[in-house]
């Protein structure tokens, strides 16, 4: 008589999210109001009235990565994201460094955004006729948050889809204020000319262009929790990047008519913090622009939820690899949720806060600017080695992708995402206002990190070798929900094996198939070994 075998603990929630859910946890980390209210002004008074079409520019050169992105998405089934992509194109020590820089980039953008919860929230109630302090709404947002992200993943797409609609909303309005009143003197495309493009300002423009779709790849982390992923994860990052860019550069366009050409940027100059709500209250009434301050704040909210959601995955992904302490895999029975990754990651914010807070400093010149900053660069180094990976990838596997879609667009994605880290890179004056001793911090922040992960990963190969194997692995069965008394199917699991050679990390001879759990299963990291069974089980723990 066999014992009986321990109910295994419970893995995420698949088959959960639609495009839909997905495209709303992306385009929230985006934080469309608060880009367009709080930056979009700046980029008209540095590119004037043709900064528009920064915003088109951005969002064609991420349509042009997405291809090769979302491509490689059908390919490769790890719940690692970026730094799995990059660990099966360019190898393990490149992908655990890009993992580092992955928890630098998605944390930095989060929690520094806890500084502009605090003072957006601080203007809001100014705006009212109220005093509030940063410090206890910034708290207040850390738990209000962790208790979103400890809900179940439904739970969270419900509140971001009505945040979402709420914040895109009070643009429109704008817009069709602004649009039936006819502008200021008519509504007029010259602005969007070549002369008025192709000026001094446009690098500028462009750097802010291309930090404002921050967040829009994150659409592969809830890889494991979609129905159908194969489609609903590239469909999700084809409508986040499409949306963003052409919304972002309509709402501009739109806003520079309320002023007339020839006298935004002066308009621009005189008030940017002032600039929409200027043009709200002038084309659809104060009403509007008070609503407008109070839907900032829940903006940005909606934005620290979808970061906040992408860092606990990531953490769960490298828990479950063996590089982070398995304790940070454990998911909540009920809710399903990444709870103690979760529970981590707000303690993290909350010692980042209040350091800063003690330390006197700005929430939002100094906690938002120089904690985003880094976190900003390191989203794009990750894209910028990501399509570098593409080609390399399919030269190693059989598959019928076609080459424009495997070299031509990761290669072009590859040189236009390295112009655009340049123009950040030069530009990143514009984005913390900080001193050039800081800006040097900020600036090594990322290739610090980078250079750490891949001295982990070469320890990780001298001193634990097993994890250092299955990095990024594939999983040896599907990452759907588990079926897990099935009779009798002698081979039919190895869902697309002439297609994805499991475990293809470069530099790791000698590699035995991925044990489970896999950064891809949906069994978590702290499972418990599973009994003696036949051949190598796929429920064992690695």
């Amino acid at each position: 008589m066999s014992a009986p075998v321990p109910d295994a603990p419970p893995g995420l929630r698949t088959g959960t999210l639609t495009t839909a859910d997905i495209s709303f946890f992306v385009v929230s980390a985006a934080a469309p109001l608060t880009v367009m209210a709080g930056v979009a002004p700046v980029a008209i008074l540095l590119g004037g009235v043709g900064a528009p079409v920064g915003y088109l520019l951005a969002g064609l050169t991420l349509t042009v990565f997405a291809v090769g992105f979302t491509t490689m998405s059908r390919h490769v089934r790890s719940a690692g994201a970026f730094y799995a992509y990059i660990a099966r194109g360019l190898g393990t020590p490149l992908g655990i460094a890009a993992a580092l820089v992955a928890m630098l980039g998605y944390n930095g953008m989060e929690i520094g955004v806890y500084g502009l919860l605090g003072s957006a929230t601080s203007d809001t109630a100014a705006a009212l006729g109220h005093d509030v302090p940063w410090l206890p709404v910034s708290l207040a947002g850390l738990l209000l948050i962790w208790y979103g992200g400890y809900r179940s993943i439904d739970f969270g797409a419900k509140v971001l889809g009505v945040l979402l609609v709420a914040e895109t909303g009070i643009l429109v309005l704008l817009a069709g204020g602004v649009l039936l009143d006819g502008g200021a003197h008519g509504l007029s495309l010259g602005g969007l000319a070549p002369a008025h493009v192709l000026t001094g300002g446009t690098a500028a423009v462009l750097a802010f262009a291309f930090a404002a779709f921050t967040g829009f790849e994150s659409t592969v982390i809830y890889r494991r929790e979609a129905r159908d992923p194969a489609r609903t994860v590239p469909r999700a990052t084809y409508i986040a990047v499409a949306f963003l860019g052409l919304f972002y550069a309509f709402v501009v366009w739109t806003v520079i008519q309320a002023f007339g050409e020839d006298k935004v940027v002066q308009a621009a100059a005189a008030d940017p913090g002032g600039l929409f709500f200027a043009a709200i209250t002038t084309y659809v009434g104060a009403w509007a622009a008070d609503l407008m301050h109070v839907l900032i704040v829940t903006s940005v909210l909606a934005s620290l939820l979808a970061f906040h959601n992408a860092i606990n995955r990531y953490t769960l992904a490298l828990a479950e690899e063996g590089v982070l302490p398995k304790a940070l895999g454990r998911i909540h029975p009920r809710h399903r949720s990444p709870y103690v990754a979760g529970a981590a990651q707000t303690v993290l914010g909350a010692v980042v806060v209040l350091g800063f807070a003690l330390a006197g400093a700005d929430p939002y010149q100094q906690l938002l600017l120089w904690v985003n900053t880094p976190g900003m660069l390191g989203l794009m180094l990750l894209q910028l080695l990501a399509a570098l990976a593409v080609p390399f990838f399919f030269r190693r596997i059989r598959h019928d992708e076609g080459v424009l879609r495997t070299v031509v667009a990761p290669v072009t994605a590859f040189v236009l995402l390295a112009a655009a880290i340049v123009l950040v890179a030069a530009h990143v004056d514009l984005f913390t206002g900080a001193s050039p001793a800081v800006n040097a911090v900020l600036l090594s922040a990322t290739p610090a990190v980078f250079l750490l992960g891949l001295l982990l990963a070469y320890r990780l190969r001298r001193t634990r070798p097993e994890v250092y194997a299955r990095f990024a692995a594939e999983p040896s069965e599907p990452s759907e929900p588990s079926e897990p008394s099935k009779p009798s199917a002698p081979s039919s699991e190895p869902s697309a094996p002439s297609r994805q050679p499991a475990p293809s990390a470069p530099s790791a001879p000698g590699e035995s198939p991925c044990p489970h759990p896999t950064s891809s299963s949906s069994t978590p990291a702290s499972a418990p070994p599973s009994l003696p069974a036949t051949p190598p089980s796929p429920s064992a723990t690695g």
